[in-house]
């Protein structure tokens, strides 16, 4: 069971209630999964985490935890995702209201494990989401894998960071404060567009650390999970590590 050595309680924020599987000692990274929700491979890089010196905490924001991925299940999971409230999928400037859930959540989770802040890590669907929880003062140290949203239909979307003017400008704020953002995206991946990249190298400046990974085909997707890079677990270990101040493990 790839959950097995979690403990699973519900979180609830403005009315909105997920499931959060929690494991580990030490300042906290959140971990928001990929469609299709916590599959094995998600769970295992949350285990590499913890493995790292570090506790984890796996938002269940959607599918069903400890499922394995498939073709059904994905697309199942993400219909019904894109007709929720929760997640602004089409919008090109617009946060999702799911990362003010998250946020609550972070400032939970940081107010529980102490440290100098919170870590987060999101997926493709919630890719992006890591940007606007630098909207709150408690994640210090985003990971943006694949950031899928908004769809790149045209011009505007594929350049979008997924934040309104005035949100991408506290972020970039904070960023040139110091609080670095670390990106992948496979250099094929036509779900990433380079334009998505581009846009946060010229808003965010030197403090973006995007990685384009060369990619044998343009089915890898999931860098950290389904088809993991290796090089890009070391750097995002290293980097959570660093950045919440915790010894190598």
């Amino acid at each position: 069971m790839p959950l097995a050595q979690y403990d699973c309680e519900p979180f609830t924020h403005d009315g909105i209630t997920h499931d959060v599987f929690h494991r580990g000692t030490g300042p906290c990274v959140l971990v928001a999964p990929e469609i299709p929700g916590i599959t094995p491979t998600v769970a295992s890089f949350a285990d590499e985490i913890v493995a790292a010196g570090m506790s984890v905490a796996i938002a269940s924001l959607f599918g069903t935890p400890g499922a394995p991925s498939t073709p059904r299940r994905a697309i199942r999971v993400i219909a019904k995702a894109c007709v929720s409230r929760e997640f602004h999928v089409l919008a090109t400037q617009d946060s999702s209201p799911a990362t003010d859930w998250l946020r609550a959540l972070a400032c939970d989770l940081h107010t529980r494990h102490g440290g100098p802040g919170v870590g987060f890590v999101g997926m493709c669907f919630t890719g992006g989401f890591g940007l606007a929880m630098l909207l709150d003062d408690t994640v210090i140290a985003p990971v943006l894998s694949q950031p899928s949203l908004p769809f790149a239909i045209g011009g505007s979307r594929r350049r979008s960071s997924g934040l309104n003017d005035s949100e991408l400008a506290a972020v970039a704020e904070k960023v040139e404060a110091g609080c670095a953002v670390l990106g992948f995206r496979y250099n094929l991946d036509p779900l990433v567009p380079a334009e998505r990249f581009e846009t946060l190298r010229a808003v965010l400046g030197p403090n973006f650390i995007g990685e384009d990974l060369p990619a044998d085909s343009k089915q890898q997707h999931s860098v950290l999970t389904e088809h993991l890079a290796p090089s890009a677990l070391a750097t995002t270990l290293a980097f959570l590590a660093r950045r919440l101040e915790v010894a190598p493990a």
